[in-house]
């Protein structure tokens, strides 16, 4: 007996049911009290890579997966390096879906230790490295003398997470961003935060009003070529990025 083929009603179901979870406020501050009892073990810390430190939460590791696997970008420019797990799992995802294409990591500290790290990883071929301030001129004109003609282009920003400096970012990477693309903005759970829950064993204290969400929400408003992933975000509660994956959804001006 054949079994039914029932792969649109699953995807249908799975659509559904990551609306529902998007809009249950209940789970999601439950979720988050998980989160902040966890940062206590510094749980995004403790996750790898291919062997590399990624400093990420798991839900957004599969969720920039699903984002990749879905738009097939040819480049990806990613802000904020740190140890190099981040950049080593892009460059791995490019290479799983055969892009000739390569990874674009901008660090304004790439201290020497952590590129070596990189450079001797056996992915290193597929990323590229430039050091300095993500917003600084002469950095932006170092990624643009990297980017094919043509290419299709996914930009993650995870750099310094305060409101002015992620606004700043905005506006100069979503240019960059191509049609049905992401952009990802890291760290807005932050704007979910109260001063108490904010995360304290961190380089840079910020709190509501100074942080991704705040500045998610201004970019929104003045950009219309952006649009949240319901179905992508609805399903982020557990992580460190819930609505900061944007879908480009109109070619730049």
């Amino acid at each position: 007996m054949t079994a039914k083929d029932d792969r649109l009603e699953f995807e249908s179901q799975t659509i559904s049911q990551s609306h529902r979870l998007g809009k249950d406020k209940q789970v999601f501050s439950q979720a988050t009290e998980t989160l902040i009892s966890l940062d206590q073990y510094d749980y995004p810390y403790l996750w790898s890579w291919m062997g590399v430190p990624i400093i990420q939460l798991p839900a957004d590791i599969i969720a920039t997966q699903e984002a990749i696997w879905k738009s097939k970008p040819d480049v990806i420019i990613e802000t904020g390096v740190a140890r190099g797990g981040s950049v080593i799992f892009l460059a791995s995802m490019l290479e799983m879906i055969k892009s000739k294409g390569f990874v674009i990591g901008v660090d304004i500290d790439l201290r020497q230790h952590n590129k070596e790290t990189i450079k001797e990883h056996q992915l290193s071929h597929k990323v590229k490295l430039v050091s300095g301030s993500s917003v600084d001129k002469n950095t932006i004109r170092n990624i643009e003398d990297l980017l094919p003609e043509k290419a299709k282009i996914m930009v993650i920003l995870d750099s310094d997470h305060s409101r002015d400096h992620v606004l700043d970012e905005l506006r100069i990477y979503s240019k960059f961003c191509t049609k049905g693309c992401y952009l990802v903005i890291a760290d807005t759970i932050l704007g979910h935060l109260n001063k108490s829950q904010a995360p304290k064993k961190r380089s840079q204290l910020l709190y509501q009003g100074n942080e991704p969400l705040a500045a998610r929400d201004i970019f929104l408003a003045e950009n219309d070529r952006f649009e949240i992933d319901k179905t992508l975000n609805g399903k982020l509660v557990l992580s460190s990025s819930p609505g900061g994956y944007l879908k480009c959804v109109k070619e730049a001006y």
